[in-house]
């Protein structure tokens, strides 16, 4: 994942020529992303922004487009100054608060893209780029399945060079992601233990070993579970950078298996970019949005229940190359 830009910019008077594109967050890792794997798929030299948006600015983004460049603090208002970029694409709702603001702070010398469903008419954008589960419709409104992402052939194999020794581990390699709990999914006691009692009984029936990797919102408590039930079992085990690199490239990359807790569209949708099997705990009682994201996984063949004896899919879900595609015929990038 590139770097985040450091938090000193180059004020108006010592920048250079306009960027290709400003990529603009609130630092959230999964808006991040999914901007940056964008920018990156339509070829643009890319300007990397975490703006965190001030009171009130921050209640009422996307709406309460008044007041320009002091929706950020003073401290970071020269980073919106000209020479002004081509494109700006932001991610999540406070992003939408500035992808609004650019083209008329710029007097229209940049076109917007926001990513995700910004909660007010798409119209305040030249696209809108929202998952499918969203429902959200317009005639600048696209519609991939699941989240934007780097995966692809040239990124996996990035990920096996650079963590070559997890392809001496036993195979079949299962690589299991940890999300975190969220609103109606809980990940608690109850989950975990299915989890680990899942994973015991795929090991007993298959051998091979496991990668086990959290992320910034798994609890201690759901990673020291499924660790604990994987003692003795070879493998990696990565909880943060204490650990080392992570290994998150190179897990994806060796993986002939994928488990993902179900809280997270990003995770699930660059687990289903592998074109090795996927799966999950079981769905019921999911949240509406997310249970739909599950249903058209599931139909399409890109996920399963946990104890499944599952194939690789027939194609792998890769849609970022095409998303960028119909945003460069229509914006002209």
């Amino acid at each position: 994942m590139p770097d985040r830009e450091s938090s000193v910019l180059d004020n108006e008077s010592t920048r250079g020529p306009a960027d290709d594109c400003w990529v603009l967050t609130d630092g959230a890792a999964g808006n991040e992303r999914q901007a940056l794997a964008l920018a990156q798929a339509l070829g643009l030299s890319a300007r990397n922004l975490i703006l965190p948006l001030r009171a009130p600015w921050t209640w009422l983004a996307p709406r309460g487009a008044f007041g320009g460049r002091l929706a950020v603090s003073a401290a970071q208002r020269d980073r919106l100054v000209p020479p002004w970029p081509k494109l700006v694409i932001g991610c999540g709702r406070g992003a939408a608060l500035l992808t609004r603001l650019l083209p008329r702070l710029s007097d229209g010398a940049c076109r917007s893209v926001q990513i995700l469903d910004p909660r007010i008419d798409p119209r305040h954008w030249d696209l809108v780029i929202a998952p499918r589960h969203d429902g959200l419709e317009g005639p600048n409104v696209l519609t991939p399945l699941g989240s934007l992402n780097p995966v692809d052939d040239a990124w996996l194999e990035a990920g096996r060079q650079a963590f070559a020794r997890l392809g001496q581990l036993p195979a079949p390699r299962i690589g299991v992601l940890l999300g975190g709990p969220r609103r109606g999914v809980p990940l608690d006691a109850a989950q975990a233990g299915l989890l680990a009692g899942g994973l015991k009984s795929r090991l007993q029936r298959e051998g091979g070993s496991v990668l086990l990797l959290a992320s910034r919102r798994t609890p201690d408590a759901l990673y020291a579970a499924v660790h604990a039930a994987l003692e003795g079992v070879p493998g990696l085990r990565w909880r943060d950078a204490g650990d080392g690199p992570n290994p998150y490239p190179g897990v994806l990359g060796w993986a002939d298996r994928l488990v993902v807790t179900p809280d997270s569209v990003n995770m699930l949708s660059e687990a289903a970019a592998t074109g090795v099997p996927v799966h999950t705990l079981a769905s019921d009682g999911l949240p509406r949005k997310l249970a739909l994201f599950h249903v058209a996984l599931r139909e399409r063949g890109l996920l399963h229940d946990l104890a499944a004896d599952a194939r690789p899919p027939a194609a792998a879900l890769r849609e970022t190359a095409a998303i960028a595609a119909e945003v460069r015929r229509r914006l002209g990038c």
